[in-house]
């Protein structure tokens, strides 16, 4: 495996990595909204972008890893400006979100799998800023046809590069059963797999079914909707029980950067919905999901394996152990 993951300031080393949390945004937007329309994500967004990373890093968060796909906006040049002024490592993935354009769906999996390698190998179109890992997704409609292209696009590109896959899911209809199928026929390595959004369930049963296949689990959606906060914890603790601790990786799926949406009386909020939601944006584990645990009986060295261990293991594979 690689000594070496990419991040939008360079490479990294397994040693550089610290305490990450592994499923993050700096901005979710339309594809080009940052440079077309700024002004939609309310005053001064790079430099609320930097202060919102410089109290991570003061509270002990080295490094995101931002899951920031073309379609949910990824402006790479913003990426690196928040990298540098706050000092936190950023590493950003290539693949794809749900938002699959209608003139696209004729596109094949190498023809995809081609542009993912390059922003792995060369970087972003225009830039030299290159992606540390690979992205696809698919939600409760299931994996419709044109996400399975980019499924399939993301496994070419795998293979070809090594580079780890994230995959957004859906937990509730049991989706990472079939995401997985396709990966088996393409291939993929599934140590190199995180299925991510797995606490939006507490069923343990299935969630130990994706562990067995060889996959980490990305537990990243904290204080999250559809299951309280609470519960999600109970749940991590349980797998950590349960002997999987080693290939669980929790994080907030926080969306520092948003737009920000006109009220009907015509005001513009101070800060998006998804601020409203979780004002303490990255440090919400530091304050609530870490003190939950240490009074449920998790260890510090259980939670360095999560924070630390864990996504050092899954960047760098063999290198990173």
């Amino acid at each position: 495996m690689s000594a070496t993951v990419q991040s939008v300031l360079g490479p990294l080393r397994p040693d550089q990595l610290g305490f990450t949390l592994m499923h993050e945004h700096v901005m979710v937007a339309a594809s080009g909204l940052y440079q077309a329309y700024p002004d939609l994500l309310g005053r001064g967004p790079e430099a609320r972008a930097i202060e919102a990373l410089k109290k991570a890093k003061a509270a002990g968060i080295d490094t995101i890893l931002d899951a920031t796909t073309f379609d949910l906006g990824r402006h790479a040049p913003l990426l690196k400006a928040v990298a540098a002024g706050s000092g936190v490592n950023i590493i950003n993935v290539t693949g794809w979100w749900l938002d699959v354009p209608r003139f696209m769906q004729g596109l094949g999996p190498r023809q995809l799998a081609r542009e993912f390698v390059r922003d792995l190998t060369e970087g972003f179109r225009g830039t030299e800023i290159r992606a540390g890992m690979l992205k696809c997704a698919a939600d409760f409609e299931g994996v419709t046809r044109p996400l399975e292209t980019m499924a399939r696009a993301v496994a070419i590109a795998h293979r070809e590069t090594g580079a780890p896959i994230m995959v957004h899911s859906h937990p509730a209809s049991q989706l990472a059963r079939r995401q997985i199928a396709i990966f088996r026929e393409e291939g993929v390595d599934l140590t190199r797999v995180k299925i991510d959004h797995s606490n939006d369930t507490t069923d343990t049963e299935y969630l130990q079914w994706i562990l067995d296949q060889g996959c980490y689990l990305g537990l990243d959606r904290y204080p999250g909707r559809i299951t309280s906060a609470n519960m999600r914890t109970v749940t991590l603790k349980r797998l950590i029980d349960m002997g999987y601790g080693d290939r669980l990786c929790p994080s907030h799926d926080c969306i520092c950067l948003h737009l920000h949406n006109e009220r009907e009386d015509g005001s513009i909020p101070e800060q998006h919905a998804y601020f409203d939601h979780n004002p303490d944006q990255y440090l919400y584990i530091h304050r609530k999901v870490i003190p939950q645990l240490q009074a449920m009986g998790t260890t510090d060295a259980q939670i360095r394996t999560l924070f630390v261990d864990n996504p050092r293991r899954f960047l760098f594979g063999a290198a990173g152990a």
